[in-house]
């Protein structure tokens, strides 16, 4: 028998126990950690694989044409063999720029708003409602667009109320959530010391915010604003919806307009031959433009470690 620190005896059966509970803890996590790996290496290769099959049924159609002609080329017509995008590619960036203009200065507003200046309490409930705003699927969003923002821009903006205007507005409303999600968490990241430094320096408090408190936490804007990007050049229901799909080069924003993502989703569902591999190349052009994205934002993150080392 072996004693313990208060002098009474301890069995061999104690240890035994606790060496038996060791082991267990040590089998169920290295069960967790080898499921984790594998969780994370199907994903992987779903991606390798995505990416493999959108390339294998593109690339022949670009290196056939030209990607200059593939991308730049104002002409899509199947039917006669003509395969550019280049009104789609306009439109899906004027589109997308335009819902960052009014919904970046609107969304930084808001995340400024609920880090430093509302309430806890209010704070919290704009949280609630920034999330649910998150939650509701795109194409309640469109069927939004379709029946109170378009027939307000026909009534009152002239045109036929599907324009560039509809899905800029619509854009803008599905990409808040994202962008002052992520401003807010960046803003109240930065440190307490900051803020606390400029006001015993006799800066005033809103001379804190816009001078010290959102120069400190640029980085995770313009990630967060980049992230908003992708969400709406990704976008495919709702700007179908709204935005009258006509593959020309809008003149203003109360013109129609057609992005890639909505001619992908037009005309896959009969498109054939070289037809549907100039729809898998268009593709091609989106999954390269979010890759760029995302290199963007991971050489910002970079940045930002050594900066803070």
């Amino acid at each position: 028998m072996l004693i313990d620190e208060a002098g009474g005896e301890m069995s061999r059966d104690y240890f035994a126990g606790n060496d038996a509970d060791l082991v267990r803890r040590k089998l169920i996590e290295k069960i967790i950690e080898k499921l984790l790996m594998f969780s994370a290496g199907i994903s992987i290769l779903a991606i390798v694989l995505i990416s493999l099959f959108i390339f294998a049924q593109g690339l022949p159609l670009i290196s056939e044409i030209g990607i200059r002609s593939f991308l730049f080329s104002l002409d899509w017509s199947p039917s006669r063999g003509e395969f550019g995008i280049g009104a789609m590619f306009i439109g899906s960036l004027v589109v997308t720029f335009s819902a960052l203009l009014w919904a970046v200065p609107l969304s930084l507003t808001v995340a400024i708003f609920m880090a430093e200046i509302a309430p806890a309490k209010i704070g919290e409930i704009m949280a609630g409602i920034v999330e649910l705003l998150a939650g509701i699927p795109s194409v309640v969003y469109g069927f939004f667009g379709l029946i109170i923002i378009v027939p307000f821009i026909r009534n009152n903006l002239g045109g036929n109320g599907m324009s560039v205007l509809a899905g800029a507005f619509i854009l803008g409303i599905m990409i808040l959530p994202t962008i002052i999600n992520i401003s807010r968490d960046s803003i109240v990241a930065v440190p307490r010391e900051y803020k606390e430094s400029s006001l015993a320096l006799g800066a005033t408090y809103y001379q804190t915010i816009s001078r010290v408190l959102v120069p400190a936490a640029k980085s995770g804007i313009i990630t967060a604003i980049i992230l908003g990007t992708g969400r709406a050049i990704g976008e495919t229901m709702a700007v179908v919806m709204v935005t009258g799909n006509a593959a020309i080069i809008p003149e203003n924003i109360l013109f129609p307009v057609r992005t890639m993502t909505s001619n992908i989703v037009l005309e896959m569902g009969y498109a054939v031959g070289d037809h549907q591999a100039a729809l898998f190349a268009t593709g091609i052009v989106l999954f390269v433009f979010i890759v760029v994205l995302n290199l963007v934002i991971n050489i910002l993150k970079a940045v930002k470690r050594n900066e803070n080392i």
